[in-house]
């Protein structure tokens, strides 16, 4: 293989569109942009959603609600889930190498749901009222340090 031999592929190279060289070109005069109007101009660039002055669909429609971000990294989990850790130490690496909670989970609560049956320490995970109240019954204690 040289220099010399070396073709393109047939298609890569595309010839550019060369306007306004006369009538038989089917380019020429108006160069393909048709009579007046905005589009015809030099310049022109209409932005997404433009309506000719019209108010726009995206600002005539009612807008609400807000989606905070935080609620994909915090979870929840119930007083019966602990049941199924066999430490009796809970914090966020051991609830995420259980798989109880996904791995990008940042933050966990634990609410009052379910029965708790066994003695726990809870080490960085916050606690509902109702669940604090469950874990120091049984002996367990609490310690929110986040």
């Amino acid at each position: 293989m040289y220099l010399n031999n070396l073709k393109s592929i047939y298609g890569s190279k595309k010839k550019n569109k060369r306007v306004g060289r006369g009538i038989g070109t089917g380019f020429g005069k108006t160069c393909g942009r048709g009579h007046k109007g905005q589009k015809s101009r030099t310049g022109v660039s209409i932005r997404r959603g433009f309506e000719g002055g019209q108010m726009p669909l995206y600002r005539r429609i009612p807008k609400f609600g807000f989606v905070s971000r935080k609620k994909y990294i915090i979870q929840e989990i119930r007083l019966s889930d602990i049941n199924k850790i066999s430490s009796a130490c809970i914090n966020l690496i051991t609830l995420k190498d259980l798989n109880i909670i996904r791995k990008n989970i940042r933050y966990v609560k634990i609410i009052n749901t379910g029965i708790l049956e066994k003695k726990v320490v809870v080490h960085g995970i916050k606690v509902t009222k109702g669940a604090r109240v469950a874990i120091e019954t049984l002996g367990g204690t609490v310690k929110e340090t986040v």
